[in-house]
């Protein structure tokens, strides 16, 4: 493609779910070079190996190791990297990036995709994920919000929000940033097995979760501080969210409903207009009178919403694919707005439906 920027691309965690979904994505992307995928577990072992789906796209690509990217990097005026290490993991693992091309006179851009920069202070992290963080001087360096929910970016450095997070925040935001809600919120999410990432456990193993539905960390995940700070962010307030999340037995999905109380009474269809018109121009968010479906939405990067009241209480219902607009392609749509791109690129697919 003659005249097209190629913008050399590197994966951190390249083993994992997440890191699949990213190669997929990117081997259609037409500005994303894919130029190393990042194993420390298994460095020189071939990518096919780990994702026999993608054996047409990958070839005969191996996982290189950290010393290799970093090579590559220091070679290359502009490049991207998209970290979908664990969490806990992937600060280090950028902040040794970043350090190391700050050397060479290099600055790539980043979008991590583990929850190691979505808080602002290391004392939150802490306070959630038990350890200490792998590297505060950076959390500044790092902005965390939906692509749909800023309109302009502070610095050349993106957290995403994550899965569970980011079917909420479509729902919460908009509510919070009309003043159209009390700032107490209680969401009801069920998630895929791939959300769980790829090492089994009993809660994604397949006959135990096959034609079941259960709940845990009620009242207690991870992603509920996380949208509570987010939501300062990007809003400037301060809210309450009680999440109970619930394991469905699905692979790919999450369909999530968030209620609240309104300021005043307002009919369905009012928050309905009030929802279509704050995301008027964002084309990857679908604001419907249907009730949202997990078949419209997997496997792609849209989101579908829809809302209801009866006066005094709201409920708002999202659907989004965990693995693509929840992580993978809300990273590619990010990693298209810090370079420039139109935000739709190489993510317009719909969903393929029926599976």
């Amino acid at each position: 493609m003659n005249g097209v920027k190629k913008i050399p691309t590197v994966i951190l965690g390249g083993t994992g779910y997440v890191a699949g979904e990213l190669i997929r994505l990117l081997q259609a992307h037409p500005h994303f070079d894919l130029r190393a995928i990042v194993s420390d577990s298994k460095p020189g072992a071939a990518v096919a190996d780990a994702f026999p789906h993608l054996s047409s796209v990958v070839g005969e690509q191996c996982f290189v190791s950290i010393e290799i990217a970093q090579q590559l990097l220091c070679n290359a005026p502009d490049s991207l990297v998209l970290a979908a290490a664990p969490h806990g993991v992937s600060a280090t693992l950028i902040d040794q990036l970043l350090t190391h091309t700050a050397q060479a006179g290099r600055h790539p851009k980043v979008v991590d995709i583990s929850a190691d920069y979505r808080f602002r202070e290391a004392d939150a992290y802490q306070s959630v994920y038990r350890h200490a963080h792998g590297a505060p001087q950076r959390l500044s360096d790092f902005i965390c919000a939906l692509p749909e929910h800023i309109s302009t970016l502070p610095s050349q450095h993106v957290a995403h929000p994550g899965c569970f997070a980011t079917a909420m925040l479509l729902s919460i935001v908009p509510l919070i940033s009309l003043k159209l809600i009390e700032p107490r919120v209680f969401v009801s999410g069920i998630t895929g097995s791939t959300g769980s990432g790829r090492t089994p456990t009993e809660g994604t193993h397949h006959p135990r979760r096959h034609s079941d539905l259960y709940s845990y960390g009620a009242l207690q995940h991870r992603h509920a501080p996380e949208v509570v700070s987010i939501v300062k962010t990007v809003t400037g307030d301060t809210i309450e969210c009680h999440f109970v999340p619930h394991s469905g037995p699905f692979a790919r999905g999450i369909h999530a409903t968030t209620q609240a109380t309104l300021k005043k009474p307002l009919k369905s269809d009012e928050v309905m207009a009030a929802l279509h018109d704050f995301y008027k121009g964002q084309p990857f968010v679908r604001v419907s009178n249907q009730a949202p479906h997990l078949k419209d939405v997997v496997s792609s990067n849209y989101a579908h919403l829809s809302a209801t009241t009866d006066g005094q209480t709201v409920a708002v219902v999202s659907a989004i694919d965990n693995l693509t607009k929840g992580a993978a392609g809300g990273a590619v749509q990010w990693a298209n707005r810090l370079f420039g791109f139109d935000q739709i690129t190489g993510l317009s697919a719909p969903a393929p439906g029926w599976t």
